[in-house]
């Protein structure tokens, strides 16, 4: 679901001009970016089931994948944007950082704990459309579609905005909008390229 929260973070982008790019769509990863160390030292584990690719495996992030877990972290994410971007930014950042948590819920096997550790030995929950290649790829192809073309529409208004009445300030503008729309396209693709060759 890689390519699937980077083109929520795409989305996101198109109306919140104040929070940089890089910063929406590492806040759309957060809760794997601190699994890494907990994965390495152990606290968190993969546990493959049956076969390859994600939905094979039953990943055990009782920490940063907990639903408290994600609010907690999403809540940091949220007062540290705030301090850097100002409020608005904040609260995009606080729901794009939970957003993670979502649409795991929808693709991860029953292994999301509510609590962190999974205190209480509470039901886990998980919808685990990985286990349908297709509906999963059809779901992150609709969230990549949708973030690119109203990133590419939001940063194409704003060129239009830029050197009024100046013809080759506004052609500058058009160029710099049409290359990082192109990048961003490439880098939804190569993602969404990189969860079908994985399996998810």
């Amino acid at each position: 679901m890689f390519a699937g929260h980077f083109g929520l973070a795409a989305a996101v982008k198109a109306t919140e001009k104040n929070t940089p790019m890089w910063a929406l769509m590492l806040g759309t990863q957060l809760l794997d970016v601190i699994f890494v160390p907990l994965f390495v030292s152990g606290k968190e584990t993969i546990v493959s089931v049956h076969g390859e690719g994600y939905g094979s495996a039953i990943i055990h992030a009782d920490y940063t994948h907990s639903l408290l877990g994600a609010i907690i972290i999403s809540l940091l994410a949220m007062l540290a944007a705030r301090r850097l971007w100002g409020t608005r930014s904040g609260g995009a950042m606080g729901l794009i950082v939970f957003s993670h948590w979502l649409l795991d819920l929808l693709v991860h096997q029953p292994d999301l704990p509510l609590l962190p550790g999974n205190a209480g030995a509470l039901p886990l929950l998980g919808f685990g459309l990985w286990q349908h290649p297709s509906v999963s790829i059809l779901l992150e192809s609709i969230l990549i579609a949708g973030g690119f073309l109203l990133y590419f529409r939001s940063a194409l208004r704003r060129s239009r905005t830029v050197g009024t009445g100046l013809a080759a300030n506004r052609t500058w503008a058009f160029k710099q909008t049409c290359i990082s729309a192109a990048v961003m396209g490439l880098l939804l693709l190569g993602s969404l390229l990189s969860d079908v060759l994985l399996g998810g």
